[in-house]
């Protein structure tokens, strides 16, 4: 996969505010309306249609590009699933974190059996690219029966308790669901939350483990990280 930034032929918008759109819309629990009104603010006036239409083009591009920029991920992954609601039917999103809580993929699906488990497995698997040493699961017989036939020879840990490292990681999805009232529709809160769930958590750094320089530096880091994989140079018009 090429790391080189996306393309903004045909684009009116400078990458500048189109990239700073896009962070605000999956770094905060904004509307598209909203991330308009900050726009507007700073004196760049685009419509909310246009900023919806830059997420859903380049939003998993920049999640792509911070994702190939990720530490190799710990041998030790934690599987859990949490019910959402879409359009009012109740779905399944599946989530696999590293010990660091490192998102490594998620899934949406209509059920938590046997045959859910198992896809889920074997796309994790098959992004991944690498087996873990060790699998943390719930007590979900589903997981069991997916651990035997996807991967035997990897040690299986299924707990009574919370999977704490899986389960703190489903905390700003569920913050995002709230703000957003729900989501529409399965295939729209797949293309969202794969995103998101790259793109949040980059400037999402572990600060109760760092000093406030240190913070500050990180998220220096970070941002140049950002402007990289999204080809812009610097803040957006009338910043």
């Amino acid at each position: 996969m090429s790391s080189a930034p996306p393309s903004y032929k045909g684009h009116r918008y400078p990458v500048e505010v189109i990239s700073h759109c896009v962070w605000l819309y999956f770094r905060f629990p904004l509307s598209f309306r909203e991330v308009e009104e900050l726009m507007l603010e700073r004196g760049v006036i685009v419509s909310h249609e246009t900023v919806c239409r830059w997420c859903l083009k380049f939003g998993q591009g920049y999640a792509n590009g911070l994702r190939r920029r990720r530490p190799r991920p710990g041998d030790k992954w934690h599987l859990d699933e949490v019910f959402v609601k879409i359009n009012g039917e109740r779905k399944y999103l599946w989530r696999a974190v590293d010990a660091d809580g490192t998102v490594l993929d998620i899934l949406l699906q209509s059920r938590r059996d046997a045959k859910a488990a198992k896809r889920f497995l074997s796309e994790l698997l098959k992004k991944q690219r690498q087996v873990p040493r060790v699998l943390v699961t719930d007590k979900l017989r589903s997981y069991g029966a997916a651990h035997r036939e996807a991967m035997p020879s990897v040690e299986h840990r299924s707990h009574k308790g919370p999977n704490n490292r899986a389960e703190n990681s489903h905390q700003p999805t569920r913050q995002r669901e709230r703000a957003m009232k729900g989501f529409r529709s399965t295939g729209r809160a797949q293309r969202f939350l794969a995103a998101f769930s790259s793109i949040s958590p980059h400037f999402r750094p572990r600060r109760h483990l760092l000093t406030a320089a240190g913070y500050r530096t990180e998220m220096t880091t970070r941002f140049d990280v950002w402007s990289q994989i999204t080809g812009s140079t610097g803040p957006p018009v009338g910043a």
